[in-house]
């Protein structure tokens, strides 16, 4: 792999996409980071082997830009990169919110502009990354974004305008799982089991489920109804969850999510 990429922030998912890239081939020669602060750059280098550069030399030298940086920052970045970039680069943004439209604004018109949504289990190598073109990013574009984040899990292509319902579901879905697992381990401690023992049978009972979901190919009221005997104890809970409205509520919660990607998009930061 010849060409030269830099990840310009390098949280954790930047360095997630880092370390995955590393995994999958790439050369650290090949790849420029960015960072803040200096002993976070001294980090980067003696960990994988990468050169830090600034911003603006990032633009100049690299092949593939991806833009790791929060939402917010994005507006300075992009002035910082655009007197440095030409139409012979490709841009790949993976902020939340932000449109192709408005980082082709900045950077100017004939650059190539991939956006996407990657969540945080690119952290272990599962993660789901959804890819779209802008304006004027070819297919060889697309694929060469799929190239990447694929070395962190898997990608999915979408047209742009379902970019903000792919952010609410996957961007921030860890998040809602995370959620539900708190709250059936403070459950089983209510039980009166010990906190690591219904932690352990939680999480263990999640994993399993995502794997039958994944690789039985079967929907998953199917799946549900499987475990749901008539009278048994998994229907009694079922009711009650309906009776409290978990799911009303968790379209409640989606809603808000894809709410707030589109005020991020508009440059709210309330």
């Amino acid at each position: 792999m010849t060409q030269k990429v830099a990840v310009l922030g390098t949280g954790k998912i930047g360095e997630a996409l880092l370390s995955g890239m590393i995994r999958a081939g790439w050369a650290p020669a090949d790849l420029l980071v960015t960072a803040r602060r200096p002993e976070r750059a001294e980090e980067l280098r003696t960990r994988y082997g990468v050169e830090p550069v600034g911003n603006a030399d990032a633009a100049k030298r690299a092949d593939t830009l991806i833009l790791a940086a929060k939402p917010q920052d994005m507006g300075r970045l992009l002035d910082e990169l655009a007197p440095h970039i030409t139409a012979d680069r490709l841009v790949i943004s993976a902020a939340a919110g932000i449109t192709t439209a408005s980082i082709e604004e900045r950077l100017g018109e004939n650059v190539p502009v991939v956006r996407v949504m990657p969540n945080t289990p690119v952290l272990v190598d599962e993660g789901m990354s959804v890819i779209s073109a802008g304006a004027h990013a070819s297919a060889a574009h697309l694929a060469h974004a799929e190239e990447i984040f694929g070395a962190v899990g898997k990608t999915l292509r979408v047209p742009e305008s379902q970019q903000d319902a792919c952010t609410a579901l996957s961007g921030s879905g860890p998040a809602y799982f995370f959620y539900l697992v708190e709250a059936m381990t403070d459950a089983g401690i209510l039980l009166g089991l010990p906190r690591d023992k219904a932690h352990d049978l939680i999480v263990q009972s999640a994993i399993g489920a995502a794997v039958m979901l994944r690789d039985s190919g079967e929907h998953p009221v199917k799946l549900r109804e499987n475990v749901t005997s008539p009278a048994g104890t998994t229907i009694s809970a079922i009711r009650e969850l309906e009776k409290h409205g978990v799911r009303a509520a968790l379209i409640a919660a989606l809603e808000a999510a894809r709410d707030r990607s589109r005020e991020l998009a508009s440059g709210s930061t309330g």
